[in-house]
């Protein structure tokens, strides 16, 4: 087995339609990382120190982040080294691998596709991030995508703070033909977890997302609360929740970073969702996020309908953001 066909190892391949998708989604990001690429090794025959430099503002500019940037610069200086010349044409070539191996040294633990078997049953997933990025709109996607593959889904409205979340929740759950568990506007969102898993052990349900409040008014406070949650859920269902999902806004840039770094601090998150990947030029912060915190990347939005959240496919983002196969 090839090196990069080991990325299609542990997940199904993205469709042609999915790639399709993906591609017209990583437009702007793409022409914008190669436009900036392609004018700074512009007339240089070698990849040099001036050229590590260039490519060093490259990726940063690029939303990458800094810390990623310098992993990837110091693999590329090492692959230089060792080669003793690579020319400027081979730099694409070479960047792609080096975010490739990235990518790669993140794959989830927990299932990514919606028909897997699951490792537990009810499977409870709980969704954190901050108002605004889409967390709500993403569990019903998530919802959807798991009753398409026969699961029986049930949705836990967690998020009890926020003006109008239940109700918007409750709108998914009705859209994706799932129940709702919930309780009146500004109750103890540890007490509707609890009685989520409770009806979900009763209704033997096979997946469960729980959904949680986005506010980063302080860090204790946050901390304290999610901990809450995921201490009351463990009394209903031993080791839940399994999986803790963080969503982030793809466009917001690096401020998507300031905010993992804040819920990775909180929670124990196992996976990373990335939205509105579609009509932004910061689609790099998805290498980015995941090397910094050393958390997958399992799911991306690339578009408003219900089937544009995919499966995280790291040699078809890789593809999509390079522009051919390889």
């Amino acid at each position: 087995m090839g090196f990069f066909d080991r990325f299609r190892s542990k997940s199904k391949a993205t469709s042609e339609e999915e790639q399709e998708k993906l591609e017209e989604g990583l437009e702007k990001t793409r022409s914008s990382f190669f436009g900036k690429l392609d004018r700074m090794v512009r007339g240089k025959d070698e990849v040099d120190a001036a050229v590590l430099d260039d490519l060093e503002e490259v990726l940063v500019t690029s939303d990458v982040g800094v810390k990623t940037t310098l992993d990837i610069i110091d693999r590329v200086e090492e692959r230089v080294e060792r080669d003793q010349y690579v020319s400027t044409g081979e730099l694409n070539q070479l960047i792609r691998e080096e975010i490739a191996t990235l990518l790669l040294d993140q794959e989830p633990e927990m299932p990514a596709d919606f028909d897997a078997e699951l490792p537990h049953s009810p499977h409870v997933i709980m969704v954190v991030g901050v108002n605004g990025v889409g967390k709500t709109t993403t569990i019903g996607k998530l919802a959807h995508r798991y009753k398409q593959a026969g699961r029986k889904v049930l949705l836990g409205a967690g998020d009890t703070f926020r003006a109008a979340a239940i109700e918007q929740l409750q709108i998914w759950a009705n859209r994706a033909g799932v129940d709702l568990i919930k309780q009146a506007h500004g109750s103890d969102p540890a007490a509707v977890a609890f009685d989520t898993l409770a009806a979900a052990k009763a209704r033997s349900a096979d997946v469960v997302l729980i959904d949680t409040a986005g506010r980063l008014h302080t860090r204790r406070g946050l901390m304290d609360e999610l901990a809450k949650v995921k201490r009351v859920m463990s009394k209903q269902i031993p080791d839940a929740p399994h999986e803790v999902l963080l969503v982030l806004d793809a466009s917001t840039g690096q401020n998507a970073i300031r905010q993992a770094e804040v819920f990775t601090e909180a929670v124990d998150v196992t996976g990373l969702v990335l939205t509105k990947l579609d009509g932004t030029a910061k689609g790099g912060i998805v290498i980015g996020v995941s090397n910094e915190f050393k958390v997958p990347v399992k799911y991306i939005g690339v578009g408003e309908g219900v089937e544009d959240l995919q499966v995280f496919d790291r040699r078809a983002f890789v593809e999509a953001l390079f522009g051919d196969e390889f």
